[in-house]
């Protein structure tokens, strides 16, 4: 009966240590992550001129960059009066934005949990259901306050003397689709919840799992900081570019709006992965501008190590940070796991990470982007009202290739680790 009084009292002292932060915490880690993200998004859109656009659309711009910051669904609607056409589409996640919501959710939502080796599943779910309720009453007031509509000018050529005499004004709004974005964001919120569960050390479990900490979490881990990396190396890189070439508005949009959005994409063309795209009319990718140049063809082009060293050499150090990185990835994940986890254990362990990893980059890295507008059925009139541009990744080939390289990098990493002390490790002469 004594030998449970210690665990039943720390059990109770947690529960009490979670419902003392209970809904007032919940909802300063709900709205942190808000204000984080709206900052964000503002900054970055006010840096792409984004200030400029017309009859207080700035605001729904802002709501409508967060819905999407977390996979939600925005629609364009276009019109241009009785006698023309308008089509536009809109895919692309603003990963800047997830990414600073994502770690100010997640550090919010651990820090009541610290300092705790063990947390009943419901007492975990209980703490988690509070965060969802809350978040989810704030993605509906998002969704709904992202809708807008903007006028389009057609000019005063030729055209926007055509536009006048059949009444083509042309238009184009957007709006969101409610239900589909609360249940995106809502399971996107649960993945932030369940990967800051993972890879934060201190984060307590429920008994039930505790076995599996010792291959996920310092998995998890290593694949969290090795994005982090490749986020930290961008910045670097972007406002070396911004002091030495200017630009300083387009390079400061990029950094606030979609920099993981490159450096991953970086991360998997590192790795050997190709992705298809295309580039036309206005629409163009940030930079490095030789992206554009690869993908600005009539056809599909392929964007990889092989056709980005045709207009740049350099773009093979992508592959030696690559390795580099990646080694220390396996080094860390090798360094925190227990000693008595085997080195191919290891490089299972990081060919499954990364795998899962490339697998998500593939997922959220996607891009499309189209509009047009036409008159009297006479097709897209070209020039800068139409145009087209998407990338997306050669989903399974990227995947197989990380599979090999987690397996060496893996294996190396874990016998480099050989001579860090891990926890379960006693050395000869200082047994105890």
């Amino acid at each position: 009966m004594s030998s449970r009084t210690p665990s039943r009292q720390a059990r109770t002292s947690g529960e009490r240590a979670v419902a003392r932060h209970g809904w007032a915490h919940a909802l300063a880690t709900v709205l942190g992550g808000l204000l984080a993200m709206a900052v964000v998004a503002a900054l970055g859109l006010w840096a792409a001129g984004a200030a400029d656009l017309p009859d207080g659309a700035f605001a729904p711009v802002v709501a409508a960059t967060m819905v999407t910051a977390v996979g939600g669904a925005v629609q364009l609607s276009g019109s241009a009066g009785d006698l023309a056409d308008t089509q536009a589409g809109l895919t692309v996640i603003p990963l800047s934005v997830t990414l600073t919501g994502a770690l100010v959710i997640a550090w919010g939502f651990l820090r009541p949990l610290r300092h705790r080796a063990v947390a009943g599943a419901g007492e975990l779910a209980g703490w988690a259901a509070r965060v969802a309720a809350l978040w989810l009453l704030a993605l509906i007031g998002l969704t709904l306050a992202a809708r807008h509509t903007f006028d389009i000018s057609l000019g005063n050529d030729a055209l926007g003397e055509l536009g006048d005499l059949f009444g083509a004004s042309p238009e184009i709004g957007f709006t969101t689709d409610v239900p589909l974005s609360v249940f995106v964001g809502v399971v996107w919120l649960a993945g932030v919840l369940v990967l800051a569960l993972l890879v934060s050390r201190g984060a307590p479990l429920p008994a039930g799992l505790l076995r599996f900490q010792a291959s996920v979490r310092p998995a998890a881990y290593a694949m969290v900081a090795l994005l982090l990396a490749y986020v930290v190396i961008g910045v670097v890189i972007a406002l070396v570019v911004a002091a030495t070439r200017g630009h300083a508005a387009e390079t400061l949009a990029v950094i606030l709006l979609g920099l993981p959005n490159l450096v991953w994409l970086a991360l998997t063309i590192g790795l050997g992965a190709t992705w298809n795209g295309r580039v036309e009319g206005p629409f163009g990718l940030p930079m490095p501008h030789v992206l554009d140049e690869v993908l600005r063809t009539p056809d599909i082009s392929e964007l990889n190590l092989r056709t980005l060293s045709e207009h740049d050499g350099r773009v093979w150090w992508l592959l030696v940070v690559d390795i580099v990185l990646l080694l220390a990835a396996a080094f860390v994940m090798a360094a925190r796991s227990p000693a008595r986890v085997r080195a191919w254990q290891h490089a299972v362990h990081m060919a499954v990470a990364l795998a899962l990893t490339v697998f998500m980059i593939c997922l959220v890295g996607r891009i499309s982007a189209h509009y047009g507008l036409s008159v009297l059925g006479i097709g897209d009139l070209g020039g800068s009202l139409a145009g087209e541009l998407f990338l997306r990744p050669r989903l399974w080939g990227a995947v197989g290739l990380a599979v090999p390289w987690g397996l060496v990098t893996g294996f190396a990493g874990a016998l480099l680790a050989r001579r860090v002390r891990r926890r379960g490790e006693v050395r000869p002469g200082r047994e105890s």
